[in-house]
């Protein structure tokens, strides 16, 4: 049975791992004078959902009366649109939290016999976006390594975890002895393409035309590759942004949540701002430790399974209460950004949602989602689906992915477009 070649399938079959940098940054489109400043997208997931007696109002609409937490967002409630009803289906996984690998892909029942996950909302975007920013996008966690974002073969992108690191990526420039060693990989790159190129050219001789033709859309891609990574070196002749402001420190503290998730939230602008990256993903996890704020005595993951217990639910609001902080300042700094007349927040989508409608049922229903900016007409809560029938998630990624330009009707388990 003939098996279709892929590009990625033949390099890894041929032990070869390449990483593609994305190229050139294209300056804004003009229109007679005026910039129009790009479109950007930012995706942040706090795996341990949101107290829902404190998030959600009893009214719909714009005349939605105000919570505890939705108080703390007082000052933007008409930057954004907070919504319920909304879940991915067939979340039954195999260990509880399994849902934190899928809330930007959709892929069902995650962790179980044969799992795969497919690809995440974020890339889906970035490979729209293509060539146009130094860094297709950017994957960040508050606490090591693992992302929500998964590439088309369902592999995990690592995530950025020290923010020292990813602004010297972004914003210093390399010294002549790294940029050397980088155009060196560069040209490694391209000569490990033309041997699997002449390895793949002598399988011609004895293959069917249908077989010949999967070559040829493979040689198509190989030539794509060696096109990206020859425009991928001009970077390195390219100053990067600079910025007159200090590299931040690294926070080593674990305990620090409130520290670690504000760190990341001081950068995003810069990224957008800079237009290093217009896609961006972020996770606030699971420290495992007793969170560094007063009045708080127990681990967050201990707290989210509170039971019902008076005392923890209070502790858990505590922590809840300065993470909605830390992004009430994110969302001032983004309006407090001009371009071409304009917040930057009125060109970026910005969602902040979880994986868990309730934590302490591990309930991955009715799933907290605030969306921010983007363009979009907000102050309201909308309720998008009831409790026992949810509306797809997806349904309101696809309206994101048409908002960064990409022409689509269909993203993971969508089952049309909400609007907004």
């Amino acid at each position: 049975m003939h098996t279709p070649i892929s590009r990625r399938e033949v390099l890894k079959a041929s032990g070869v791992a390449v990483s593609l940098p994305l190229l050139e940054s294209m300056s804004p489109v003009v229109l007679g004078q005026q910039q129009i400043p790009p479109k950007r997208m930012v995706m942040i997931c706090s795996t341990l959902g949101l107290h829902s007696p404190s998030l959600y109002p009893q009214t719909t609409g714009k005349e939605y009366e105000t919570t505890e937490y939705l108080s703390i967002l007082q000052k933007h409630r008409k930057d954004f649109s907070l919504i319920a009803g909304l879940s991915h289906p067939e979340q039954t996984g195999k260990e509880p939290h399994d849902t934190e690998m899928t809330f930007l892909s959709a892929a069902r029942n995650p962790g179980l016999g044969g799992f795969r996950n497919s690809i995440s909302v974020d890339q889906v975007a970035a490979a729209h976006i293509g060539n146009k920013t130094r860094f297709s996008s950017v994957a960040l966690s508050t606490e090591g390594g693992e992302s929500q974002s998964y590439d088309a073969n369902g592999v995990m992108i690592p995530a950025e975890n020290r923010p020292s690191q990813l602004f010297a990526k972004m914003f210093l420039q390399g010294s002549p002895g790294e940029v050397h060693r980088q155009r060196r990989r560069l040209a490694e790159g391209r000569s490990i393409l033309d041997l699997v190129g002449e390895q793949t050219r002598s399988l011609q001789r004895n293959t069917s035309s249908n077989d010949r033709r999967q070559l040829d859309e493979f040689f198509a891609s190989i030539r794509e590759a060696e096109q990206d990574l020859k425009e991928s070196e001009a970077w390195l002749d390219k100053s990067k942004p600079k910025l007159e402001i200090a590299p931040p420190q690294d926070i080593a503290d674990k305990s620090d949540l409130v520290g670690r998730t504000s760190s990341w939230f001081k950068i995003i602008p810069l990224i957008l701002q800079t237009d290093s990256s217009r896609v961006i993903s972020m996770v606030i996890q699971d420290h495992l430790v007793v969170p560094q704020i007063n009045g708080v005595t127990a681990e967050h993951h201990n707290l989210s399974h509170h039971g019902q217990d008076p005392n923890k639910i209070r502790q858990l609001k505590i922590i809840e209460t300065a993470l909605l902080d830390t992004f009430n300042r994110f969302l001032t700094q983004m309006t407090e950004v001009q371009e071409s007349g304009k917040r930057l927040l009125d060109h970026t989508s910005v969602l902040l949602g979880s994986n868990l409608g309730n934590a302490n049922a591990h309930d991955p229903k009715n799933l907290p989602i605030i969306v921010a900016g983007g363009g979009y007409e907000h102050g309201r809560f909308v309720k998008a689906g009831k409790y026992n029938k949810n509306t797809p998630l997806c349904n309101l990624y696809v309206n994101l992915l048409r908002r960064m330009g990409v022409e689509t009707d269909s993203f993971g388990t969508n089952q049309g477009v909400l609007d907004l």
